[in-house]
């Protein structure tokens, strides 16, 4: 189902009974709402799993230039209005990466609209304006290689050190396979408006979260098992899990243990969260 409020184009699949508890599903940058199917399958005899197609991603293309200033904020607070119309409580967020972000930001700006949320490998963005300028002109970069050369892209994205345990894995081609399918105007133009440059830093705000969170990592992917652990620190209601022997994908790398301690966590009986 094909959507844009204000502005913002998103796509949503779902799976499951629409009657039953919802967890909405948000991908990482070069991915798409149906990256979660294998997840969804698993869990829709229990919930209505939503999935959704993030800007510039999957079928929701950009459909003229997206402004560059507040579109960050823009799509969140879009994709707030466009649950409030479609989903009742109780309501669980997932998100992963890019997805992460755009949670975190969601929880924050929106926390009534959650009753609990899985943050993988995310973060909250970065701490000074000096870093986010940096960031955005790094990103500027990595845009116009997308533009140029996207197989060289993905090629080179992937031997990021982040997704070394990924490539090991017996998914990994698959996975690449699918990312070569994007449109590479939309997501050039994606990174530019969602990417971590562009994220309102969200650390001091995560001192006013409201909604109980659980934080995944991987084990290998040290960077952000330090961010998680930072992030723990400063969010109320939050708790870090930390995967054995995955990288940045372990939703992939360990689809297992990621389903079983997702159960266990919107299983939990809810406890009042000041």
């Amino acid at each position: 189902m094909p959507s844009s409020i204000q502005g913002v184009p998103f796509h949503i699949h779902s799976t499951g009974d629409s009657s039953l508890p919802r967890i909405i599903f948000l991908h990482g940058f070069l991915g798409s709402g149906g990256d979660w199917l294998p997840v969804a399958r698993k869990l829709c005899d229990d919930h209505c799993c939503v999935m959704v197609d993030l800007p510039g991603h999957g079928q929701a293309g950009f459909q003229q230039t997206a402004p560059e200033n507040g579109f960050f904020e823009q799509t969140v607070d879009a994709l707030a209005e466009l649950l409030q119309q479609s989903a009742s409580s109780p309501v669980y967020l997932v998100g992963y990466s890019m997805g992460g972000r755009i949670a975190l930001s969601l929880l924050l700006r929106h926390p009534a609209l959650f009753s609990k949320a899985v943050l993988v490998s995310a973060s909250p963005g970065l701490r000074t304006e000096k870093e986010q300028l940096d960031r955005i002109e790094h990103d500027e970069k990595v845009a116009r290689k997308i533009e140029r050369n996207f197989e060289g892209f993905i090629k080179a994205w992937y031997e990021q050190p982040l997704f070394s345990t990924l490539k090991d894995h017996p998914v990994f081609k698959a996975v690449e396979s699918k990312r070569k399918i994007n449109d590479p105007r939309n997501l050039a133009l994606a990174l530019r408006v969602l990417g971590t440059g562009r994220q309102p830093s969200q650390w001091e705000a995560m001192q006013h979260n409201k909604v109980p969170v659980q934080f995944f990592a991987g084990e290998k992917d040290e960077r952000y098992v330090e961010i998680n652990r930072q992030m723990v620190k400063l969010c109320p209601g939050s708790n870090l899990e930390i995967f054995p022997h995955c990288g940045h994908t372990l939703q992939l790398e360990n689809k297992d243990l990621f389903l079983d301690r997702l159960r266990f966590f919107f299983n939990q009986q809810e406890e009042k969260h000041l």
